[in-house]
């Protein structure tokens, strides 16, 4: 809905296009595309897939015209030894946020899919392999969630209730904390712990933020743009590297 919407959510990711330097592209990893191996999207255009349920007619009529890019898909396929792959266009994880960052849709977009058969560790590393194409100018765009427990959202939008539990505070601040000192130790194991359980009963909302980091170095700065939980639990807090 904060592809519709005009609430705080949104306005964050129109302000990340100012923040961020124009890129020559972007390579999308969302957690809305898991696939046994990695695969990135050949399309150009690639299609605006609206993939869920039970939302307004005005979401389904959204499309995202960005054009495609052969070379990164590609370039991208190439270092994460995977394979471009037509026929998949930009889920909501990748659409719903471009949209708000370049509404024009005139920056070339590519998405990386998430190997299901991959160890966290490995996901990390991923990231590492993918880290040259930032000296070339693209965007590495991660879209997840830090927190994401839909049963304990949804049950607190039903209560009215919005207050944060512990559980997801605790984890939010701890993801935070890892990401600011560098420790990919700490991410790694991060869903090992009863609160990263909590946290994510299910890992596809956590994993894209291992590509963020393991594409980062040394000397980048470490900001959280947007911060916050939404319906009480989903955290929405933002990470950008650089």
């Amino acid at each position: 809905m904060n592809a519709i919407e005009d609430n705080a959510w949104s306005r964050g990711f129109a302000d990340l296009g100012s923040i961020v330097p124009p890129p020559v592209a972007v390579l999308v990893v969302s957690a809305h595309w898991e696939s046994d191996g990695s695969f990135t999207t050949l399309d150009d255009p690639p299609a605006t897939i609206h993939d869920f349920g039970g939302f307004p007619p005005e979401l389904y009529s959204m499309r995202y015209p960005a054009p495609g890019d052969h070379a990164l898909a590609a370039r991208a396929a190439a270092l994460t030894g995977g394979a471009a792959a037509d026929g998949r266009g930009l889920d909501h994880g990748a659409w719903s946020v471009l949209h708000r960052m370049y509404p024009a849709a005139n920056v070339p977009v590519v998405q990386l899919s998430l190997d299901v058969r991959a160890t966290a560790g490995e996901h990390l590393a991923l990231g590492r392999a993918l880290a040259p194409l930032r000296d070339e100018g693209v965007l590495l765009l991660a879209s997840g969630n830090l927190t994401h427990d839909l049963r304990d959202a949804f049950g607190r939008l039903r209560r009215g209730d919005s207050t944060t539990p512990d559980w997801a505070a605790r984890f939010d601040e701890g993801v935070a904390r890892a990401l600011e000192s560098r420790d990919g130790a700490w991410l790694v194991r991060a869903l090992d712990t009863e609160d990263g359980r909590r946290a994510h009963p299910t890992p596809e909302h956590w994993l894209p933020i291992l590509y963020a980091a393991g594409a980062s170095n040394e000397s980048d700065s470490v900001r959280f743009p947007i911060t916050g939980f939404d319906l009480g639990s989903l955290s929405m807090r933002a990470l950008l590297f650089g």
